[in-house]
């Protein structure tokens, strides 16, 4: 009998029995228990869990986002800072670069002047030395000349041959 009180509309076909309806209630707030008890608790227990792991997902996927924007920044900031001291490196280079080549200059100007003037001084000294030759050979050949022109007396044609004499001599003496 108790099921036929279960049962909806199992009644003769009277329209609602009162007791019918409080079986119903009674078995939907015994179901309701049931369910709040071994369902609804470990359900809200596991959709809390896994509302607080997506949390500290996120959480950490924010965190990992800011470290490495800022890490992203840092590495701008090395790479500008690496751009600047490698422009810089290469400008003292060059400056170094001019540096040597003007010093590398003057220093050959220098040593083609002193070269210059090394020669000239030697050219001056090896002339003076041959006009001081010339002179020697001049004086020798005119006082060859004039001792023999003291010797003996000489005749234009003698004299020709003196002459032509001591001009040969000083062709061969320079």
């Amino acid at each position: 009998m108790f099921l036929d009180y279960l049962v909806l509309g199992s009644s003769t076909g009277e329209g609602f029995n009162n007791g019918d309806i409080i079986s119903t209630l009674v078995i939907f707030l015994v179901l309701m228990f049931l369910l709040k008890k071994f369902a609804w608790g470990p359900l809200m227990g596991i959709m809390q869990q896994r509302e607080e792991l997506v949390a500290s997902e996120i959480e950490a996927a924010e965190k990992a986002r800011k470290d490495s924007h800022q890490y992203l920044e840092e590495q701008k900031s090395l790479l500008k800072e690496a751009r600047t001291e490698a422009q810089s490196i290469v400008e003292g280079a060059k400056k170094q670069g001019e540096m040597q080549k003007e010093e590398i200059l003057t220093a050959a100007r220098n040593e083609a002047n002193r070269l210059k003037e090394s020669a000239l001084r030697e050219i001056e000294s090896e002339k003076e030395k041959a006009i001081a030759a010339v002179r020697d050979e001049v004086v020798s050949l005119s006082v060859l000349a004039a001792s023999k022109v003291l010797s003996k007396e000489i005749s234009e044609a003698d004299n020709r041959a003196l002459i032509e004499e001591t001009i040969a001599k000083a062709g061969e003496a320079q």
